[in-house]
């Protein structure tokens, strides 16, 4: 796509989201998924939305704004079932209600949720392509276009057609799909996108973080794979390869920016990746200094590791008023050290 020069909202990152899958049915799936966005939240902060079936069913509810401002007063509690999906979102620019995640579809096999965080390079091409052979678009998000990929697909099986669609698609992608009895989970070839699987008592989790699984008392398994296609059902866990093997590539931005510092991807926790980081940098570029501080949040642990380089103190200078918000509001959580 081409933008003006002077287009700064088109240059920014507009690709990170948080998405969250669960199916537990023992469990209240509804609380656990608006905890698990909650710790989502710093991946997105336009739009949140939970998914929830009963086994029949699916009833979605999303709107514009924080997961707690959404889903304020308990709201989340009208939804009842036993597996759910959710999702927060961050967009370059407004994009409206209409295109708040998770996109819930109704097509010929059935109810389908989706929830999808990445970016795909040849979204706009496969728009035209399906506009012009006659799909009416509702959504400018990229999960529309799996969906109307997934409902011409001629398949009435709902993993064959999901594989089938996904074969047209290229780029950053993780997606969590949800029919009425089933969750699927979906990482691209690249893994550009991070998505872990945890396990619980009663049922199995998906998350964009693994700081999530602390949150809703879940224990983290692994990631899934880069081509990997997962699907939880009654039956439990099933797992297969949808795409040959490709070069991993991995968003730095995610260990940098992105994730938050209690959570672990690919088997590295992402503060002490920062920290080894800021000890680099200041091995590269050794100073004199009185003091060393970060800009909440992402540069505090990078901090930590060019103080301790430089043998000088890390001072707190700068608080944001929402981590006051996180201390005082967040649901209760298992402490994870972070080292």
């Amino acid at each position: 796509m081409r933008h003006e020069v002077g287009d700064f909202a088109a240059e920014k990152m507009h690709e990170e989201c948080g998405v969250f899958g669960i199916y537990a049915p023992s469990s209240d799936v509804a609380q656990l998924t608006y905890y698990g966005l909650y710790a989502l939240q710093h991946r997105g902060q336009e739009s949140a939305g939970i998914a929830i079936s009963d086994g029949k069913n699916i009833k979605c509810e999303k709107g514009m704004g924080l997961v707690a401002e959404v889903f304020q007063d308990n709201k989340f509690k009208q939804l009842q079932g036993q597996l759910a999906v959710g999702h927060v979102l961050y967009a370059a620019k407004d994009i409206g209600l209409i295109s708040a995640q998770p996109l819930v579809i109704r097509y010929r096999n059935g109810h389908l949720a989706i929830a999808h965080n990445g970016n795909l390079i040849n979204g706009t091409q496969l728009r035209s392509q399906l506009e012009e052979e006659g799909t009416i678009f509702q959504t400018t998000a990229d999960s529309e276009i799996i969906a109307h990929l997934i409902a011409r697909s001629g398949e009435t099986d709902i993993v064959k057609a999901i594989k089938k669609s996904l074969s047209s698609l290229r780029g950053a992608y993780t997606y969590i799909m949800m029919t009425p009895d089933r969750l699927v989970g979906v990482r691209d070839p690249h893994g550009i996108r991070p998505l872990s699987l945890g396990k619980m008592a009663h049922g199995y989790v998906l998350s964009s973080e693994t700081c999530a699984f602390d949150t809703v008392g879940a224990d983290f398994v692994r990631d899934i794979a880069p081509g990997e296609l997962v699907v939880i059902d009654k039956n439990g866990l099933h797992s297969e390869t949808f795409a040959p093997p490709a070069q991993q590539a991995l968003c730095v931005f995610e260990y940098i920016y992105f994730a938050r510092p209690d959570s672990n991807i690919h088997g590295r926790n992402v503060h002490l990746v920062r920290k080894r980081l800021g000890r680099r940098l200041a091995e590269e570029h050794p100073l004199a200094a009185d003091m060393v501080t970060g800009v909440p949040d992402s540069s505090l642990s990078a901090a930590s590791g060019v103080a301790e380089q430089l043998g000088c103190p890390m001072k707190w200078v700068l608080l944001k008023t929402v981590i006051l918000d996180v201390l005082l509001f967040s649901p209760p959580r298992r402490f994870v050290p972070w080292e």
